[in-house]
């Protein structure tokens, strides 16, 4: 998506009025003239597609006494963008916020709703007392305001579409009614305990966005416009102008003039899930005085009986919400909340073979007749009682597999900010540690995880690709000094709901939101933690605030994974320990950084090396715990000390400490390779493929191993898969030639390595090297004049000279380039014992004395 600064917004702008402008049938090929970047045309298009009215989920009524806003003209500090709808209780605007940069909704009033000055000041009171309701299942109020008389409400802009068009005339399936009951009733539970009651629930003001997230719009907005002084209808089933609401949604005591209260709520909730299992509405009638005697006196048909796929669970959940008199209905959200997640967890409602009630007696009774009296009695209270966690055993494994792997997959963006992408992707890796370090539970890394951004696959397609049980889904939200995740757990083959909640903290406490988070998905699926797992969760780490801010950023640039972004990176990690100096994850990243120059820099050793053990080394010394920093230290420690034996130490904790750790893997076979121990290095490479499936750095770094190994038509096929995930990864190229070097293929080499670019001088290095193997002396010395010119600008590792110098024959002039290396610490020379590049200098003393120097084991 485009960054949308001010001078961007500009020409967003521009673009937009002049498409508007033409009829619909010339807007394309105007738009493929005027937007040159696709992220400008995508945005451009979004907002033509909400002017034309795609996203209108208000109600159809047309609004009285509000004047239409053109396109361009403000409201206050907002710009307006498009109409996204009109209703009883205003016209909708789509407008940007200039000061935040980000899009809001917009309601603007009519006057009769507010009819006095004291009525008006009533209504922004009681509006603001909305805006601190703080919730991902309910769309945020941000500002209140007056302009010429019109007052107006600034809220959160929700895309997606809303619950009426998302499942219209159909039934929904069970599994997915439950997950988004679930999340109603949570919206619910959270607006109750404020004080809040919404009175106009129904699927018209429930949104559902593309991660299937529901937010409920119009939150509490009947009550404080009804408080405000004025009676209204909100649709034209409500022409009586007494009672406040939607008439088809209404519980019976609105009606009857009484008060609502929350279980007013949950009448609304029940109709709406009578609507969405069914694919009718609760009552057929269309008149106001036969609908009206439906609500009041007849008894719902049972949900079953219009839909035979309805559980008895699901039927008796619904029939309960929709109970006449609300002392009979579910007495809180929370209540109805807890029956609908044991609904989704058991296989009653979402598994084809589910244990039905039938069976779980089959389960018992032969237990039970089995014993004598006395005993069966004892025995049964101790199952009803579920000691030991007896009950939830039988019950789990009989309804489904166990989870021993899962992928944490994108959590989605709900700041309304696409410039806050970089926090919810830096809570996704965060919450991907946590759960990484869980030994007992295979996580998918964060590499292959974060592919899956915004993709329209589903929960078993994916599920299937990265081999995994489930899926962890969800989103985050940062609103000033607060942030919210909400997370859900679904079964991968079967799509099955099952866990749900949001947690809220405040920032200096993201770290323990996230350590909430991972403990709540590690207790749903059962497992055990180890002594060691337990102490890490229960930590109780406070950050800066400013200092994590600076972390995420920092992430959010070396996970780009080239060179001006890691200096970038660089940057704002040693902002975030200026801030704070205690802070172990970002010196961790900090050496992250600093070796990543190495690949896509030209720096030399030396320059970055040492900078980078210092930091791994700061890092442990405030958290000793921490496996990335431990990983990132072993690294070091072979490829710039040369210090094997302390190398292998630091994998082998980092790898204790993390055993999902694709990295700590795909790295600790990078080590192995260069100790000659080939064989373990390849399974460690298919450990750390394993753990990050779609990965193209793990796929590259096994397909350097099995180069190593002479495989070379394996580590063809491992390398083409690497550049089918990701077409411009540089070392696959790179290695791509190499390996069709070695097998003569020469002219294809050439055009591989071609491909690699130039974001260090290995390719053309490399390049040099075949031409001299080809024959090709003149154009291999032409490449080493090349190199010559780009050192005095630059390093360039003398490792490149002397694979030239081998292409030509020359081995006086590879052996001096060689010692040169060494003096240098070359990473590249740590590669000397495997390479098949070096393999016409094994036979020469001078070879083996540089493989003694370097240490390597024997």
């Amino acid at each position: 998506m485009v960054e949308l600064t001010p001078e961007r917004w500009q020409e967003v702008k521009k673009v937009l009025a002049a498409a508007l402008e033409r009829p619909p049938g010339e807007r394309q090929a105007y738009l493929d003239q005027a937007c040159a970047e696709p992220d400008m045309r995508r945005e451009v298009e979004s907002l033509i597609a909400a002017h034309e009215g795609a996203q209108t989920t208000f109600l159809a009524q047309p609004a009285a006494q509000v004047e239409e806003l053109a396109i361009g003209s403000r409201l206050g500090p907002y710009e307006i963008l498009a109409r996204l709808g009109v209703g009883g209780m205003g016209v909708v605007y789509r407008a940007r916020d200039g000061r935040l940069e980000r899009d809001v909704a917009i309601k603007v009033l009519p006057s009769g709703l507010l009819a006095d000055e004291r009525a008006r000041k009533r209504f922004r009171t009681e509006a603001l007392a909305l805006a601190k309701l703080n919730h991902p299942n309910i769309a945020t109020v941000y500002d209140v305001g007056e302009q010429e008389g019109a007052d107006y409400l600034v809220m959160e802009c929700v895309p997606g579409k809303s619950l009426a068009e998302e499942a219209g005339s159909h039934p929904v399936s069970e599994k997915e009614a439950v997950a988004l009951g679930v999340q109603i009733a949570t919206a619910l539970e959270e607006a109750h305990e404020q004080g809040i009651v919404h009175r106009d629930l129904k699927p018209g003001n429930i949104m559902v966005t593309p991660k299937r997230q529901i937010k409920v719009l119009d939150f509490g907005l009947a009550k404080i416009l009804r408080a405000a002084g004025d009676s209204y209808a909100t649709e034209s089933f409500t022409q009586t102008q007494n009672p406040v609401g939607t008439l088809p949604y209404m519980a019976p005591e609105q009606l009857r003039g009484e008060p609502a209260d929350a279980r007013t709520d949950i009448h609304a909730l029940g109709a709406v899930l009578f609507e969405i299992v069914t694919g009718k509405r609760l009552y057929q009638e269309d008149s106001v005085p036969q609908l009206t005697d439906a609500i009041l006196h007849r008894q719902p048909v049972a949900p079953r009986a219009l839909n035979a796929r309805v559980s008895p669970e699901m039927e008796r959940i619904i029939l309960k919400c929709l109970e006449k008199e609300r002392e009979n209905r579910y007495q809180s959200a929370k209540e109805l909340g807890v029956d609908l997640r044991r609904l989704g967890t058991s296989s009653a409602a979402t598994v084809p073979t589910a244990v039905r009630p039938e069976s779980r007696r089959r389960l018992i009774l032969p237990l039970t007749g089995a014993l004598p009296l006395g005993l069966a009695v004892v025995a049964a209270a101790l199952f009803a009682a579920n000691v030991g966690g007896l009950r939830n055993r039988v019950f789990r494994r009989a309804s489904a597999p166990g989870i021993h792997s899962l992928a944490v997959l994108p959590l989605e963006n709900l700041s309304g900010d696409p410039q806050q992408q970089y926090f919810a992707d830096g809570m996704t890796e965060e919450l991907i540690t946590e759960l990484s370090q869980v030994g007992s539970l295979r996580v998918v890394s964060r590499t292959s995880a974060m592919r899956y951004k915004g993709t329209q696959k589903s929960v078993p397609e994916i599920a299937r690709e990265l081999n995994v049980d489930a899926v962890v889904e969800g989103s985050v939200e940062r609103e000033g000094d607060r942030v919210r995740i909400t997370a859900q757990l679904v079964q991968g083959p079967t799509d099955t709901h099952l866990w749900a909640k949001g947690y809220e903290r405040d920032f200096r406490d993201s770290l323990r939101l996230q350590d909430e988070v991972a403990q709540a998905i590690v207790g749903e699926i059962q497992l055990k933690l180890t002594p060691q797992e337990q102490a890490r969760f229960a930590r109780n780490d406070v950050i800066d605030p400013e200092a994590h801010e600076d972390y995420l950023r920092g992430l959010f640039y070396l996970n780009l994974r080239d060179g001006p972004d890691e200096r970038k990176a660089i940057e704002l990690f040693q902002a975030a320990i200026k801030k704070d100096p205690s802070y172990a994850r970002a010196y961790a990243s900090l050496a992250d950084s600093y070796r990543a120059l190495i690949f896509n820099s030209n720096a030399a050793p030396a320059d970055v090396l040492p900078q980078s053990e210092a930091a791994a080394k700061r890092a442990l010394e405030i958290d000793d715990q921490l496996a990335e920093a431990h990983a990132s230290l072993a690294t070091n420690l072979a490829d710039y000390d040369w210090d094997w034996a302390g190398g292998e130490r630091e994998f082998q904790t980092a790898l204790r400490l993390d055993p999902n750790s694709s990295l700590a893997h795909s790295y600790h076979a990078h080590f192995l390779r260069q100790e000659g121990k080939i064989e373990e290095s390849i399974r460690e490479g298919r450990r750390g493929v394993e753990l990050d499936p779609v990965s193209a750095q793990a796929n590259f770094l096994l397909a350097q191993s099995l180069y190593e190994a002479r495989r070379y038509e394996e580590a063809i096929s491992q390398l083409r898969t690497a550049l089918d995930l990701e077409p411009r990864f540089w070392p696959a190229h790179l290695y791509l030639g190499k390996t069709l070097a070695e097998q003569g293929r020469f002219q294809e080499a050439i055009e591989e390595l071609k491909k690699a670019g130039d974001f260090t001088a290995e390719p053309y290095a490399t390049i040099g090297y075949v031409y001299g193997r080809m024959g090709r002396a003149g154009d291999a010395r032409k490449v080493i004049a090349d190199l010559q010119e780009q050192s005095t600008k630059g390093y360039v590792a003398p490792t490149n000279f002397a694979k030239i110098y081998i292409g030509l024959g020359d081995k006086d002039q590879a052996f001096a380039w060689l010692e040169k290396g060494c003096r240098q610490r070359d990473f590249w020379i740590s590669f000397l014992r495997g390479d098949p590049t070096f393999d016409s200098l094994r036979s020469d003393p001078r070879f083996r004395d540089l493989v003694r120097r370097i240490g390597f084991p024997q």
